[in-house]
């Protein structure tokens, strides 16, 4: 090859899976796949960069707690390794309904990275290799190997890509451009042409990361101190609570202003992002501070957290300022923050462009379609996040193994998780730009909640090989802990005693002007399953975890019932199945659009065809009617 001045070889270690990158989602897909008896290997172009957080040093947040908590109920690391390298954690929008509480976890970076490493280091059936990745070799539209830069082959039977940002990343800001992967480890520049080749569809997209700065040179006095919470949720369900009760660091907030704001408007000619030097598209959802500015004029001022990098490490992560402005603007601009007037830098902010691939090429299970074998996952497959290349990881990592047990592969509906609705976004709907996360693409929350991840998904990972069976039985027991204690509460009576009466009146709740029962009273705002203990004497000793779902179901159950009965029609939508070799083109009601977008995709069901941008409820309508006289 033109890159290696070696001949190629054939490595004869012999391997079942070969996993492409060592990220968040390389990390989980290499762990699943090897847990499930496969021999695996992970490839990553530096070993200090596994489970690496080039970005935002949390894991977490809204929607992206819930995910991680999915990760987890199904069998995956994230949770357990964040709950052991965590410095601060929070309950996200915990004034609100129990749909959207997310948990955030501030990491120690390097410990985080660290701990996964030594996790997959530990982990029967899986080795690490430094090597880049090069080409994809397969024979027949089946993953035949791939083959390393050295020139070594490497056979197998199927191959996870995990690039994330790494496939022919250029990190930027002003008029410096250096052909590196974040934090300036190196990229991987031949793989795209291999996939190319091989007729797969690839996008050029855009993130980036703020500057960091020395903890020594920033005035606090100037800065609101925001600390964690009192009582720490941890993120995994097999960790103890009292294991995660640490002494906790603090973050920090202030603000940018309208001097701020000038600075960046005078320097806008020097930004990459509006000069044309930057070609790839960035998130929506999390903008730089130029965009911000450009596209809010009418803002005075934007949010800036300061975070730690870590407890060994001065670095702080200026949360909310992404950039990729000249290292002089970035001075002049971050100093005209309070509390940042004589901020050292560490690091630059800069933007990364990168390859990744349109994933409407892919099947629900991850595998692509027109290549047997072949699975992907992660920022490779559009997305952004560490949460969300996780959770396609797990889930491209069980479905790889599957396919060499023989088995279906697994596919989370919209109504059985985060994971769901995120990999269904993905492979159903056009998007031009990173794909986030946020409660509010999932229809379902109220039932996709954070909190009872565990009895929605623990199941499946205990079928797919990942739970074990004491953990199952404990879910098992759980379950019926909290349903003989909603059928018992449902049908204890209370009378309007005066000590009844006094309590009510002492949570600011209506006195009883005659008997009613527990549950009823739990549907009342103000009360809730634990604020009512001591005027039920017979009630039984419960973990708290089973306390939080008997509140919740009784509190909630009206709205959740309603959300059942629209699952209902969801699975009915789901279940009415389209032939794989349909021809769009012969049903001729349909309109021109439908069918090219219908063609392209190749939806499973009536259901994931109605996602389609492109397919409208008449385009639906038309094809079951044709499917009905088939």
């Amino acid at each position: 090859m033109k890159y290696s001045a070696n001949s190629v070889w054939e490595n004869k270690d012999g391997y079942d899976i070969v996993v492409v990158g060592a990220g968040h989602a390389g990390c989980e897909a290499a762990l699943a796949a090897a847990r499930l008896g496969f021999q695996t290997v992970i490839f990553t172009v530096s070993v200090d960069s596994i489970a690496l957080m080039p970005c935002n040093p949390n894991i977490g947040g809204s929607s992206k707690g819930h995910l991680v908590r999915e990760v987890d109920a199904l069998g995956g690391e994230m949770g357990k390794v964040i709950d052991r390298t965590f410095i601060q954690s929070k309950m996200l929008n915990s004034s609100k309904g129990p749909a959207v509480h997310s948990l955030r976890a501030q990491a120690d970076k390097a410990d985080y990275s660290r701990t996964m490493r030594q996790v997959l280091e530990g982990q029967d059936n899986l080795d690490i290799r430094q090597m880049e990745v090069t080409d994809i070799l397969t024979e027949d539209g089946r993953i035949k190997g791939v083959q390393t830069y050295s020139g070594a082959v490497y056979y197998c039977r199927a191959v996870i890509l995990c690039t994330g940002t790494y496939l022919k990343a250029r990190c930027i800001y002003g008029d410096v451009s250096t052909y590196t992967g974040p934090n300036g480890l190196q990229s991987a520049n031949y793989l795209t042409e291999s996939l190319k080749s091989l007729g797969i569809r690839m996008y050029r997209f855009k993130t980036g990361t703020p500057a960091r700065i020395d903890r020594n040179s920033i005035d606090f006095s100037k800065m609101e101190e925001q600390k964690g919470d009192e009582r720490v949720v941890p993120f995994s369900f097999t960790t103890d609570p009292e294991d995660v009760q640490i002494e906790q660091v603090s973050c920090w907030l202030t603000y940018t202003n309208e001097t701020t704001h000038e600075i960046i408007r005078r320097n806008l000619d020097r930004s990459p992002l509006f000069s044309g030097a930057i070609e790839g598209t960035g998130p929506r959802y999390c903008p730089s501070i130029e965009d911000k500015v450009v596209k809010f004029p009418d803002k005075n001022r934007h949010q800036v957290f300061i975070e730690p990098e870590g407890l060994h490490t001065t670095e702080m992560y200026v949360g909310g300022m992404s950039s990729s402005l000249p290292e002089d603007v970035q001075y002049t601009m971050y100093r005209s923050v309070p509390g940042l007037e004589h901020a050292r830098i560490v690091r630059n902010a800069y933007a990364i462009e990168y390859d990744c691939i349109d994933a409407r090429q892919l099947k629900s299970t991850l595998e692509f379609k027109n290549i047997e074998g072949l699975f992907s996952a992660g920022q490779f497959n559009g997305s952004s996040g560490y949460e969300e290349a996780a959770a396609q990881g797990l889930i491209a990592g069980i479905n790889a193994a599957r396919k060499l047990q023989g088995k279906e592969g697994i596919v989370l509906d919209r109504s059985q998780g985060y994971i769901g609705v995120l990999i269904d976004d993905l492979v159903t709907k056009e998007s031009h730009e990173p794909y986030r996360m946020m409660t509010s693409r999932a229809e379902y929350r109220l039932l996709l909640r954070q909190d009872n991840a565990d009895l929605r998904l623990t199941e499946i990972g205990y079928e797919a090989g990942l739970i074990g069976e004491e953990r199952y039985e404990r879910l098992l027991e759980k379950r019926k802990m909290i349903d003989l204690e909603i059928e018992r509460v449902q049908h204890t009576n209370i009378g309007p005693s005066q000590e009844i009466q006094d309590l009510l009146y002492s949570l600011g709740s209506a006195v009883l002007s005659s008997g009613c029962t527990l549950a009823e009273l739990i549907k009342r705002p103000e009360l809730s399953y634990d604020t009512l203990a001591s005027i039920d004497p017979s009630r039984p000793s419960l973990p708290q975890d089973v306390k939080d779902q008997v509140n919740i179901n009784i509190k909630y159950d009206g709205y959740i019932k309603r959300q059942m009965r629209q699952v209902e029609q969801f699975k009915k939508m789901e279940k009415k199945k389209i032939p794989q070799d349909i021809n769009y083109d012969e049903i001729k009601s349909l309109r021109i659009e439908a069918k090219q977008k219908l063609n392209e995709i190749h939806p499973v069901s009536i259901g994931q065809a109605s996602r389609i941008s492109g397919v409208s409820p008449a385009d639906i309508s038309v094809l079951l009617v044709y499917l009905g006289g088939k």
